[in-house]
């Protein structure tokens, strides 16, 4: 089997597009382009298609879960769609009692502290989720030759969520269970990672054509913890896919003196935030990956012609990569003018032209 073929040895419509060729880091007609959060927030079409409808629940609706992972793809002509969902999904549908409030993020009723609170966190089933099953059903039959990248959020940053019992700054109870109960810890990392592996192979068997795993937080760790405490947990969910031959993204925030460790894990390409430069990220990375990034998403608040400059500059330090996907550093702000994010893709897409 190809590094990059599934099982059935059927290759999907969208084995050459730009994005899955760049994934494989094979020779692309030009730099191919998604946006992190692209889906959501920032598209008007997207405020009116959810009014009145809380995040969840909205995650929960197949129909308006493919008309809002469709919008960004019809407006901005981006080189694949992103799953529109949010990494508690699959903690919610386990029966954990939590929301997304807004303006805060997700929150946790019952904080995981204790052994005993592990018994909460059971296998999931494709049952479970099987809007994500409809949905994304709806979504290859639209997307044709464009691909959907499933995505789900890495052990780590559910973990700091579940024992912090919403979004921190310090992440003091988790690094606290970490350090302090290291066997607790890691029992829940992997409780954590065998939820997530079996969240994304649900979204494959779909029909996504990639996936990425967003440790968001990860950025908090030094590198010796990194490696000790989170990245096994990581690698297990990279393994629990890997049979697929789908391409496998890592991303996080701040982890620029994590790359490498993030690339050991197991990913095929590395996103990178706007922190390090694409050509020193590569450096850290090493050979074999491809990259993904890493356009400040401030940038897009500043004149088109700055955005122009600024893009160049990325795509300038991702010539000699062996393959990139070019991307926010993070995701797009909800106040982004969309039309900036459709000329992005025009440039880039015209600059890179093969």
């Amino acid at each position: 089997m190809s590094a990059m073929e599934r099982p059935s040895g059927q290759q999907p419509t969208t084995y050459d597009s730009a994005f899955m060729k760049a994934c494989r880091r094979e020779p692309v007609p030009h730099t191919p382009v998604w946006f992190m959060r692209q889906a959501g927030r920032s598209l008007p079409e997207y405020l009116k298609a959810r009014e009145g409808i809380p995040m969840l629940e909205s995650c929960t609706r197949p129909e308006l879960v493919a008309e809002i992972t469709l919008q960004p793809v019809r407006r901005h002509k981006v080189d694949a769609a992103i799953y529109y969902s949010d990494i508690v999904v699959p903690l919610k549908a386990i029966g954990l009692d939590l929301d997304i409030k807004p303006g805060v993020g997700p929150v946790v009723a019952d904080p995981i502290r204790t052994r005993a609170d592990l018994a909460r966190l059971r296998d999931l089933t494709p049952e479970d989720v099987s809007y994500v099953t409809e949905a994304i059903g709806l979504l290859t039959a639209e997307l044709g030759t464009t691909p959907l990248i499933g995505f789900a959020g890495a052990p780590f940053t559910l973990a700091s969520y579940l024992i912090e019992g919403g979004p921190s700054r310090t992440y003091e109870r988790t690094k606290a269970m970490m350090y302090g109960d290291p066997d607790l810890w890691s029992d829940l990392l992997d409780r954590l990672a065998a939820i997530t592996g079996a969240f994304l192979k649900v979204q494959i068997e779909a029909g996504a054509s990639a996936v990425q795993l967003f440790d968001s937080w990860a950025g908090a760790l030094a590198p010796k913890d990194y490696r000790r405490y989170v990245m096994p947990a990581s690698a297990k969910v990279f393994e629990a896919v890997a049979p697929y031959g789908v391409p496998r993204i890592h991303f996080g925030v701040g982890t620029g003196e994590l790359l490498g460790l993030m690339g050991e894990a197991g990913a095929d390409v590395v996103g990178v935030d706007w922190r390090v430069p694409l050509d020193e990220a590569v450096r850290r990375i090493g050979p074999g990956k491809a990259l993904q990034g890493n356009l400040d998403p401030t940038v897009l608040f500043a004149p088109t012609e700055v955005v122009e400059t600024k893009a160049r500059e990325v795509l300038d330090a991702a010539a000699a990569l062996e393959g990139h996907v070019f991307n926010l550093g993070h995701g797009v702000m909800p106040s982004t003018d969309p039309d900036s994010l459709t000329r992005l893709v025009d440039y880039v897409h015209t600059r890179s032209a093969r």
